[in-house]
């Protein structure tokens, strides 16, 4: 292809520039497809180029065509063969293959090891990969997949965002929630210096995840700066949410999200919402106080949830400043409080709450005060100065009994949903995004992140997601069918990876077949127990020749 170079910002680029003839308009079009930049005189490819190289020099070698298979082959393929159907059920593999044309194969494959092996570094696919059936058919070494890595955009993992959000229901409501990444390396742009769970200081990012309700299925990433609030990453998240082009964003958000800035910013966007608030609010506490008794009568329980309820509609006071005029526009907007009592929840404050006075008694005895517990100090002690004894505090009983008045109660707010069941039914569906998380940094080795580059978390981060739809697809499978009363998630993968597959002498070897189409495999033994799992994960046994 004819190369020619444009300065750009000062760099020089090289491209390739491509011509297509259209017979249609009866002209040829021409598109520049950019493959690397100029540097002291020098050619440096970028890492599309490379790899797309690399995928044409292994194209032409004659060891990835078809080969006899001289003895005969086993390989493990009951996991890989589960995690095919779910990618042709759910689109994954038809939209892989749209956006990543040229290595789509090694994602699925990239993202099969993570699944499987899950502590384990990418430097073992050479070992899973000579003992697995698997997309791509052959090994990636470390090197290739990073490769893999540098060469997955932001702007192509949108489209793929893009195409999966088009496949599900664009009315349900999107769980939204933020976890922290740590990260060994520094050069990463949206690293920030803090401790993660484990208490290690390191830089981190974080990671907001958004996740279907009613699919159940995670929908797309964003990553964010670390040390970002939750409370002030919704304005940058409605400014996002614009490239998945939903007409009708629903979103449900715990109750860190809940600030009268985030509720008006929702509100302006015309989004729907469901958010935690809390119940020290002066407007779920006005509530609380006219209901507080009669909403604990037989009429307000639910058998299912074991809840009473009650709900309301309340006036939300908007404000809206004009970016262009800075005028501020208030008004009144409808909004739907509901109000909730458990009494197992009730007892579980009450000793929540006892431990916490223990703590801050103990910190008061010894003078090894926590600066941010003096509020509290304050709220519920009269604290005298310091004696040879120790500082001299009396408990606050009015304010201590006035705190229990509220053990076991939580509230809800929402400007669309106003049956409050249906409410606590959407909202509990949060559980998922937590074991999401619990999965993706866990089961997925991302707790921390290796990688050293930016184009590279990108990379590796994208495939991550890949695999944890697989996960997610299982997971809410295994719980809609009750599996998780008999096994863990672990333990169906386990029993389903151990099935086998057998190619014989003189038919095409498993190297050289592309997604698996054509090969000459015999599939072995299915026990019952095994075509039962497949039928509860809702996809066919496998079969094939």
């Amino acid at each position: 292809m004819p190369r020619g170079t444009q300065i750009i910002r000062g760099t020089e680029y090289v491209f390739e520039s491509v011509s297509k003839w259209n017979a249609e308009k009866g002209y040829a079009t021409h598109k520049r497809d950019y493959i690397g930049k100029m540097v002291e005189g020098v050619f440096v490819p970028n890492a599309k180029y490379k790899l797309k190289a690399a995928l044409a020099e292994a194209q032409a070698s004659p060891r990835r065509g078809p080969v006899p298979v001289t003895a005969p082959g086993r390989l493990f393929c009951g996991a890989t063969a589960l995690f095919d159907s779910i990618g042709e059920k759910l689109g994954i593999t038809e939209d892989l293959k749209s956006c990543f044309p040229d290595s789509w194969k090694q994602i699925l494959s990239l993202a099969y090891f993570l699944i499987l092996e899950d502590h384990n570094p990418l430097s073992r696919f050479t070992r899973w990969a000579r003992s697995h059936r698997h997309p791509f058919g052959e090994d990636i070494a470390s090197g290739r997949s990073n490769e893999v890595f540098g060469s997955i955009g932001e702007d192509v993992t949108q489209r793929f965002f893009l195409r999966q959000t088009q496949r599900r229901m664009e009315t349900e409501y999107l769980a939204y929630d933020t976890t922290s990444i740590s990260s060994y390396s520094t050069m990463i742009k949206q690293v920030r210096y803090g401790k993660n769970t484990d208490h290690d200081y390191l830089p981190q990012l974080n990671l907001a995840l958004f996740y279907g309700q009613s699919s159940r299925l995670p929908v797309c990433y964003r990553r964010l700066p670390g040390k970002i609030h939750d409370v002030t990453t919704v304005n940058t998240l409605l400014s996002e949410l614009a490239f998945l082009s939903v007409d009708k964003v629903q979103l449900v958000m715990d109750r860190s999200f809940y600030s009268e800035d985030n509720i008006n910013a929702l509100y302006q966007h015309h989004y729907k919402f469901l958010i935690g608030v809390e119940k020290s609010l002066g407007l779920v506490q006005a509530a609380l106080d006219e209901v507080r008794e009669s909403m604990l009568s037989r009429a307000s329980y639910n058998s299912m949830f074991k809840i009473n309820y009650h709900s309301r509609t309340i006036d939300w006071p908007y404000r809206e400043t004009r970016k262009r005029s800075g005028k501020t526009e208030t008004g009144v907007r409808g909004l739907y409080l509901h109000l909730y009592f458990n009494g197992q929840k009730a007892v579980d404050d009450k000793a929540a709450f006892y431990d916490q006075l223990d703590l801050l008694e103990e910190e008061l005895r010894s003078g090894k005060h926590d600066p941010e517990h003096e509020s509290l100090y304050r709220k519920y002690y009269d604290v005298s100065s310091a004696t040879v004894r120790g500082v001299e505090y009396v408990p606050r009983e009015d304010a201590i009994d006035l705190a229990g008045r509220d053990y076991g109660y939580f509230a809800l707010i929402s400007n669309d949903i106003m049956d409050p069941i249906e409410a606590l039914k959407i909202y509990r569906t949060r559980e998922l995004i937590e074991k999401t998380f619990g999965n993706f940094k866990e089961r997925l080795n991302m707790r921390r992140a290796s990688v050293s580059s930016e184009d590279y978390l990108e990379g590796k981060l994208f495939v991550q997601f890949v695999a944890l739809m697989y996960l997610s697809y299982i997971g809410a499978a295994m719980n809609d069918k009750g599996m998780f009363k008999d096994y863990t998630l672990h333990e169906v993968l386990d029993d389903l990876d151990v099935i086998e597959c057998f190619e014989h002498a003189g038919h095409a070897g498993h190297a050289g077949h592309a997604g698996h189409a054509g090969h000459a495999s015999r599939l072995g033994e299915i026990t019952r127990k095994q075509q039962g799992l497949y039928a509860l994960l809702g996809v066919e046994v496998p079969a094939w020749e």
